[in-house]
């Protein structure tokens, strides 16, 4: 039996009976070591040597959590769902319906968009924008799980295609879990070749308006949803003025000195926010302490997939199955491709994150595209793609649990009926189709 195999198919299965994904990734790994015939503690050195790789990233994420909580702590979140609103109400009362769901789906799809890189708050801000719009869909009739659709867009194509926030965590992992596969990369080789990839995210997202707009009527219940802002202007322009520093310092062409990296982006936000006096000094501790609390378990799944990673290398069962999957797979590049594009899906469909999906394909799927002859370009979108494949649809991702959290507050949005199998077909299909397309094509 090949341990790299083994490893995974126990890790899936814990995860998919929904064994905490840290142990599932641990015991997983220790299935694969013995399996290998490395003794329990050779297994374990192996895992904890690997934990170091995912340090950077769990970090950065400690980072990022402080900076949402202190953006959320200047209320210019609050004061620009308010604002929304009194847009949305506005013309509501002049019965503008076609205008006032365009201006709907294009402020949750900005909204969701600037989550992840200009305003990197997550899914943070998705309590504070649906709830308080649940009437004004139901009066429109609004089918929530386009709704849903369109939020799990947000939240997916930008760490995808775009080098900022967690795009540039995204694709910093990619480069180097590839780099540790045994071809070498940096960051920015990454931006270019995921673009054709995430073409496949905007026909699932115009798809999802053509299935969906049919209009679905729900009950009015009572919603809890009263904002209520105290906000200076002071605080509005240096809230502002942090949130581009820390995007200015991601672009390593406009500040030479860095090298692209979310954590210090995130810590410059942070500081100016301090600075400026938009947050006191003695609310630091309290910030980073709930910034952390916020990302804990995500750098925790981050980091355990790197050991996982690592006692998968350490096996020396790769090779094995390199080998065993040329035999088989031949000279057929186009179904090799397409294999592994589906096997990148169970993984991330089983653990419901893409950050910690790329340790685990990456160490397989980087030997395997160069013996069949892959170029470099074609094993970064094929690593990139099928890390990201799966975020929409599983169960356990924060791309359809946010969404569902938001949309299912007067009990009438189903999470797996209404958020999982929509995003699953909507996003996942085209995703495959372009993802191989694109590997063929760098190829």
């Amino acid at each position: 039996m090949n341990a790299v195999i083994i490893a995974v198919v126990v890790m899936l299965i814990l995860s998919v009976l929904r064994i905490n994904v840290v142990f599932s990734l641990v015991i997983g790994a220790i299935a694969g070591g013995i399996t290998a015939g490395m003794s329990l503690d050779e297994t374990l050195i192996a895992f904890v040597e690997g934990l170091g790789d995912g340090a950077e990233v769990a970090l950065s994420y400690g980072m990022l959590g402080g900076l949402a909580i202190a953006i959320s702590k200047t209320g210019i979140s609050e004061l620009l769902v308010a604002t929304i609103l009194k847009l949305v109400q506005r013309e509501s009362d002049s019965q503008k319906k076609g205008l006032v769901k365009a201006l709907l789906f294009f402020v949750i799809l900005l909204m969701s968009v600037f989550s992840q890189n200009l305003i990197p708050i997550h899914i943070a801000f998705i309590p504070l924008l649906i709830p308080p719009i649940i009437k004004i869909l139901n009066m429109l009739e609004i089918n929530r799980r386009l709704i849903a659709c369109i939020l799990a867009f947000g939240l997916i194509t930008p760490y995808m295609s775009l080098p900022f926030g967690f795009g540039l965590l995204y694709q910093g992992i990619v480069a180097d879990n590839i780099s540790a596969a045994g071809l070498e990369i940096t960051k920015s080789d990454v931006y270019g070749p995921m673009l054709i990839p995430a073409l496949g995210m905007i026909v699932g997202l115009i798809a999802a308006f053509f299935i969906y707009r049919k209009p679905r009527k729900y009950e009015n219940r009572e919603v809890e949803s009263d904002i209520k802002v105290t906000i200076k202007k002071k605080n509005v322009i240096f809230t502002i003025i942090a949130l581009l520093a820390a995007v200015i310092v991601q672009i390593p062409s406009i500040v030479p000195l860095t090298s692209g990296s979310m954590f210090l982006g995130a810590l410059v936000g942070v500081v100016v926010l301090y600075v400026t006096g938009t947050l006191k000094w003695n609310e630091a501790d309290s910030v980073l302490n709930d910034g952390m609390r916020l990302m804990a378990f995500i750098g925790l799944v981050m980091i355990a997939s790197s050991g996982f990673a690592s006692v998968v290398r350490a096996t020396g069962h790769v090779d094995q199955l390199v080998q065993a999957a040329n035999s088989v797979l031949g000279d057929n590049k186009g179904l090799a491709v397409l294999i592994m594009l589906l096997i990148g899906l169970l993984i991330d469909m089983g653990i419901g994150s893409s950050f910690a999906t790329i340790p685990i394909i990456a160490a397989i799927f980087v030997p395997i595209g160069l013996e069949i002859g892959l170029s470099t370009a074609a094993i970064i979108t094929l690593i990139g793609t099928a890390g990201a494949l799966g975020d929409a649809g599983s169960p356990a991702s924060d791309s359809t649990l946010g969404p569902t959290a938001g949309l299912n507050v007067d009990g009438q949005h189903d999470h797996i009926r209404d958020t999982c199998i929509p995003t699953f077909f909507i996003f996942n299909i085209p995703l495959i189709i372009f993802g191989w397309v694109a590997v063929m094509f760098f190829s």
